[in-house]
């Protein structure tokens, strides 16, 4: 689990720490920076995958994701006046960590590359991997430390050099890389590739949760869609039966999910009162289709350490926000589930961890935080 989430020189972020529960909600307006804090976590997790680099790249390099405000917000700009920009006595950096109670954190700091010549030049370049035991990374609880191609781990008898070979774009959790074989990487590595990340679940009428698909025993839902009649077939053949039933019935005044093979191709469908047929997923409203992509994300077999729903009340009716919320209450007594949402009425209806945003001088904080000293502590190692 996630206790303690740390964000520094991200988009709208200067620098944000949080703490997060079993099933935490992420609000505020719109241009508040929920994108932000999701994008960043969305990172965080490529980062689990050695991919953090990859991702950046894609976005057009850290120039384009950096924080774009001064290094600090002076008194006098807080206090109405003027944005002024300072001289930077600290080096550009993007940081992300999360600390775990009960487990191991990690935290990244990335940097912009020394032009070499190179056509990947745009490439930020990894300064520095920490992982730590407890709820940041000081120096006294940190376990695995790389600092450029250096990396080393703690034992009993202090410090033991695993190689000296990471290259700028390679991660310590790197299977391949060099310290990858150190115990200590391995529950990290496996708890972080174990985050899922629902977003912008396409329902469209050419999305692939539409068409009949091959199906296959799958414990979880692709990215895509794809494999919605599988999943659900899963879980329900898995022992999720009845709460697939009753999310079904709740939402849809008593129908009754089934699935249809049509030429060897497994589809979902619904059995609505009243109905003398099946109407199956290519005829479903897009708030319904949204609602049963939902279902099977939160009634996989496969229970991953982190489920994080990013506007999940997309194209549903108000009166699915009601058993969209129980389904996740439900989903969060087995998995950590964070959700970004804007939608008041399925706030209120979550409970849990409350988080909401806002944006002053161009910075995302916490609503309610008098300044850096309300946040909780983090420690970001020097470089």
């Amino acid at each position: 689990m996630i206790d303690r989430l740390a964000i520094e020189g991200y988009r709208s972020i200067r620098s944000l720490v949080l703490d997060l529960g079993q099933l935490t909600v992420v609000t505020g307006r719109n241009g508040s920076g929920k994108s932000s804090l999701y994008r960043a976590l969305r990172l965080l997790a490529a980062a689990g995958r050695a991919h953090a680099v990859g991702e950046l790249a894609l976005d057009g390099g850290l120039d384009a994701v950096r924080w774009a405000g001064p290094e600090r917000i002076a008194r006098a700009v807080r206090d109405g006046g003027p944005t002024q920009g300072l001289i930077r006595t600290g080096p550009v950096a993007l940081r992300l960590g999360f600390a775990s109670i009960e487990g191991l954190g990690y935290a990244i700091d990335l940097g912009l590359p020394i032009p070499e010549q190179s056509l990947f030049d745009r490439d930020p370049h990894i300064k520095q991997e920490h992982v730590f035991a407890g709820p940041d990374p000081r120096p006294a609880s940190v376990l695995v430390e790389r600092r450029g191609p250096l990396a080393r781990v703690r034992g009993d008898d202090g410090w033991r050099e695993v190689t000296r070979g990471l290259r700028t774009w390679e991660s310590v959790l790197d299977e391949h890389a060099g310290a990858a074989d150190a115990a200590e990487l391995a529950g990290v590595r496996r708890s972080m590739r174990q985050w899922r990340f629902h977003d912008a679940l396409r329902t469209d009428a050419g999305s692939p949760a539409r068409q009949p698909q091959v199906g296959t025993r799958s414990p979880r839902l692709d990215d895509d869609g794809a494999n919605l009649a599988a999943v659900l077939r899963t879980s329900i053949e898995g022992g999720f039966d009845r709460d697939i039933e009753r999310a079904v019935a709740d939402a849809f005044d008593g129908s009754r999910l089934e699935t249809v093979m049509v030429e060897g191709r497994m589809t979902p469908a619904l059995r609505q009162p009243g109905m003398l047929r099946l109407l199956t997923a290519a005829e479903l409203s897009d708030g319904t289709l949204q609602f049963l992509l939902l279902l099977a994300a939160l009634t996989s077999l496969e229970r991953p350490s982190l489920v994080v729903l990013n506007e999940p009340e997309r194209s549903l009716h108000a009166e699915l926000i009601a058993p969209l919320a129980s389904l996740i209450r439900r989903a969060a007594e087995q998995t950590q589930v964070v959700v970004v949402t804007h939608q008041q009425q399925l706030v209120a209806a979550l409970g849990g961890t409350r988080v909401e945003l806002e944006k002053q001088h161009g910075e995302t904080l916490v609503a309610g935080r008098e300044g850096p000293l309300d946040q909780p502590r983090w420690h970001w190692p020097k470089r």
